[in-house]
């Protein structure tokens, strides 16, 4: 399909295509697994785990080798944890057929430069956004769906680093029924989205998330508010306060404004935006990938 910044727009279908999932029984493999099935794309459904063996035959799906899923795929998706992509991709990667696409679904690895590479297989990102919380939901299955890929739209971020459109058309069909239901397939390069995931989501917003969590629980036991007055309040009031930051709904109150202000100064170090810089963003994702360091 190719890329539309109109969700109104019907992307242009590519031909079906034959896709290898490698470690379709984890988490995420799972997930795509279940999209990819119920499209036209030949998948095959790679995992050594028993357990993710036996959680893919209860869907029924039949798990085979690596090598018999990645012979001959035109797309190559690598659902397995960000610390051993490096690994894994040096034994699928030389597998692969000429002209096929290796497709990962975080950047880290990519970013760090772990992966291997060929010259005659194109290297795709995918990450999903998950439902905006500002999505406007209508039935029941949407609201069900916090993380995506069942009944809610979603859009998906992706980079694409190669001239080739057509392979990058292929890659947007891979992504578009994987993650689906999806709005838009924003394209970025590796760098941007390693700044957007971890940095923008991680780093700041899914810790912001926690020390909601930590000063809910101070609040209910340390200070000894009803939990459910305290819940009320708060999860009431992050909507509001999304919607006034982010879509700029209602002015805040004078009072609020001291308060925050107040927030800052408690809770945020000044030289906070630190962690939009190379070096840091190099230091977070050694981190996360347990490496010594990143070399590129």
């Amino acid at each position: 399909m190719t890329t539309t910044e109109d969700p109104t727009e019907t992307p242009t279908e590519t031909p079906s295509v034959v896709v290898a999932v490698v470690g379709a029984g984890g988490k995420m493999g799972m997930r795509v697994s279940r999209n990819l099935q119920k499209s036209a794309h030949t998948v095959r459904y790679a995992e050594t785990s028993p357990a993710g063996t036996e959680r893919m035959a209860a869907e029924g799906r039949t798990a085979v080798s690596t090598a018999e899923a990645v012979d001959g795929a035109d797309v190559v998706v690598l659902a397995v944890p960000d610390t051993v992509l490096g690994v894994v991709s040096q034994s699928v990667v030389p597998a692969m057929k000429p002209g096929s696409i290796l497709l990962t679904l975080d950047p880290a690895a990519a970013y760090a430069g772990l992966l291997a590479q060929r010259a005659d297989v194109a290297q795709a990102v995918a990450h999903p956004c998950h439902p905006s919380v500002f999505l406007e939901r209508t039935r029941p299955e949407e609201y069900a769906d916090n993380f995506g890929g069942e009944a809610a739209r979603q859009n998906v971020v992706a980079a694409f680093e190669h001239d080739d459109q057509q392979k990058r058309a292929v890659a947007e069909d891979v992504i578009r029924t994987m993650y689906g239901p999806v709005d838009t397939v924003h394209w970025v390069s590796v760098k941007q989205l390693a700044v957007l995931e971890p940095t923008l989501v991680e780093t700041v917003a899914c810790m912001i998330g926690q020390l909601l969590k930590d000063a809910l629980h101070e609040t209910v036991h340390t200070v000894g508010v009803p939990e459910e007055a305290a819940k009320a309040m708060l999860f009431g009031h992050v909507q509001i306060a999304l919607t006034n930051t982010l879509r700029g709904s209602n002015p805040f109150s004078e009072a609020c404004l001291i308060a925050m202000d107040y927030g800052r100064e408690s809770i945020v170090k000044d030289d906070w935006k630190k962690i939009f810089r190379d070096d840091e963003l190099d230091s977070v994702i050694t981190r996360m990938l347990k490496l010594e360091k990143i070399e590129r």
